[in-house]
């Protein structure tokens, strides 16, 4: 049996459009993103876990690192216009020790271009006494002391030969409730550049977090004094106020 010429055009043009379509599907990002990838340093020099060569504060205390974890929470991005986006869920753990934490991404951003963004330097104090957590708010992650203190913010470990004792450091940032709330939110300036949030590009936001800028700033680090920080209270809110007075840069923004 023969099939007519036209109804054997047409199948097989129904069959190309199928392909085509299916094809374009297979190529769509499935959602607005925009990731920041992040890097440690310390002063000029990257950070590097137990390091042979101690590092030197601006007061001049010498001090290795052994652990930098910090949680980054409650994203915001801004238009021109006032108008502000504020990314649901959005909690992650930061860890030297874990290179793909310091990978962030973030999914579902309504498209348009925003020239500022803004993220929460620890756990908000919904979260902090909201009950047991999953993922990057698991206490499992030694991050959390109990359910009336909440969350360490920021903790950074190593030794000093300045701090007394056994010379280590243990400065670990929290508290959320008044008047010794540590939590602060940062909106590192984007320079020129602005976040633009399209179905065909994925912006990527360079950002460095420098560990010098957590020992001076609006108070200089003493490890002689401070050397010891295991709970909220003036030490861990010098800390913060350090951390929010420009530890985070933006290096570059890049389109992709």
């Amino acid at each position: 049996m023969t099939i007519p010429k036209l109804p054997l055009l047409l199948l097989l043009l129904a069959a190309a459009l199928s392909f085509t379509s299916c094809t374009n599907k297979e190529a769509e990002p499935s959602s607005n993103v925009l990731r920041l990838e992040i890097s440690h340093v310390v002063g000029t020099s990257a950070l590097s876990l137990n390091a042979a060569t101690p590092y030197t504060t601006p007061a001049g205390d010498a001090f290795t690192v052994s652990a930098f974890r910090y949680y980054l929470s409650n994203f915001k991005l801004r238009k021109t216009d006032g108008t502000e986006y504020a990314v649901p869920e959005s909690y992650f753990l930061v860890d030297e020790a874990k290179a793909d934490s310091k990978t962030i991404t973030l999914h579902n951003i309504p498209a348009g271009e925003y020239p500022s963004f803004s993220f929460m330097v620890g756990v908000d104090s919904t979260h902090n006494v909201s009950g047991a957590k999953a993922g990057a708010l698991d206490p499992i992650n030694a991050m959390f002391w109990d359910w009336n203190t909440g969350y360490i913010f920021a903790k950074l470990e190593g030794s000093s030969p300045q701090a007394p004792g056994n010379h280590g450091l243990l400065l670990h940032v929290g508290g959320f409730k008044t008047p010794n709330n540590a939590i602060r939110t940062v909106s590192p300036a984007l320079g020129a550049a602005t976040i633009q949030i399209r179905q065909d590009r994925t912006p990527t936001i360079k950002l460095q977090a420098d560990v010098l800028r957590m020992l001076t700033g609006p108070h200089t680090i003493r490890f002689a004094q401070t050397y010891n920080v295991m709970g909220a209270g003036t030490a861990a809110m010098s800390l913060a106020d350090n951390y929010a007075a420009g530890m985070f840069t933006v290096q570059q923004v890049q389109e992709q």
